[in-house]
């Protein structure tokens, strides 16, 4: 029932989105040779526009591999995803300092993308890389999930315009305390077409706000009631490519860090990647293979990812 209402709510949300874009290309439409249809029509269209579901992208530190450069990376990833069962990343990059591993759809073709962190996968044996890929994949949200939370990111939106906007920045309102004193005197003066305009805005956001913000903590109450049966999809998705034991041994290395510190020392001691992943495999007390990536296979991405590690550990003192 929580998650209907959920989606219920999510709906609302989106098709009054959907309303405002709709409202302003009518107006200018209806009457396209009227000022006053541009007045309404464009600022209901840049709403519209403004409150749209994003879809997604590449983080700009990124690095996209060549299927020719990483074919093991690409062959071992499309393995587990077909155990999982998602589709297959048509894209792989990297990233030099984010610790995690992402699976998504962007762009309009909602193409699959893996992004792996390099600092976690250069410090697992082959079978906890499996499970670091199969929790990944199985972390890609359902359509339902998705609609509750690009209804939750449209909310915070719409919050951040109409109460975290709605007084004047300091900068902004010393610059015009200064215009307007050096121009007419520190006298009393009446008020001006900013105030006015700052005023307005403050109730705007007083009147709307408090909607905005009920229907934010109601979605978010019903999507955080459905946390646990979200949880345990993703927990059954994920033991369908790798055992609950690595899923667990992964969760509990990548919840305390421990991995980074002994990796970042090594980086500025000067050591080669090769033997930063030596040390890191020693310190884990396993080298176990996993059926969908044995240590052959695990090794020669290494080697694939050799110039990305290289790159990758010179700033590994950067990530806290």
């Amino acid at each position: 029932m929580r998650h209907l209402s959920a989606l219920a709510l999510a709906s609302v949300v989106h098709l009054l989105t959907l309303a405002f874009a709709a409202v302003g290309v009518w107006t200018v439409l209806r009457e396209p040779g009227s000022l006053v249809s541009w007045l309404v029509g464009v600022p209901a269209l840049a709403i519209g526009w403004g409150l749209r579901p994003r879809l997604g992208r590449l983080p700009a530190d990124a690095e996209v591999l060549d299927h020719s450069t990483a074919p093991e990376l690409y062959a071992a990833a499309a393995r587990v995803a077909d155990r999982v069962g998602v589709p297959r990343p048509e894209k792989i990059a990297v990233r030099d300092l984010a610790t995690r591993t992402r699976y998504e759809r962007v762009g309009l073709r909602r193409t699959p993308v893996l992004v792996v962190g390099l600092p976690l996968w250069l410090a697992l044996p082959p079978a906890l890389r499996v499970a670091l890929l199969a929790t990944a994949y199985a972390r890609l949200p359902t359509g339902g999930e998705r609609l509750v939370g690009e209804a939750l990111t449209t909310l915070e939106t719409w919050r951040d315009a109409l109460l975290d906007a709605a007084e004047p920045l300091r900068a902004r309102q010393d610059a015009h305390t200064a215009i307007t004193a050096s121009s007419l005197g520190a006298v009393g003066q009446p008020g001006t077409t900013y105030e006015v305009a700052g005023l307005l805005g403050r109730l705007l956001g007083r009147v709307f706000g408090g909607p905005v913000l009920l229907a934010r903590y109601a979605l978010a109450r019903l999507a955080g009631a459905d946390e646990p049966r979200a949880r345990a999809r993703q927990r059954a998705l994920a033991l369908r490519a790798a055992p609950e034991r690595e899923l667990d041994r992964l969760e509990e290395l990548a919840a305390d860090g421990g991995y980074l510190a002994p990796m970042q020392s090594a980086a500025l001691r000067g050591l080669s990647p090769a033997a930063i992943r030596q040390d890191a495999l020693a310190r884990s007390g396993s080298c176990d293979s996993a059926e969908l990536l044995d240590a052959a296979g695990s090794e020669l991405i290494d080697r694939e990812l050799k110039a990305c590690y290289s790159r990758a550990i010179g700033g590994f003192g950067l990530i806290s």
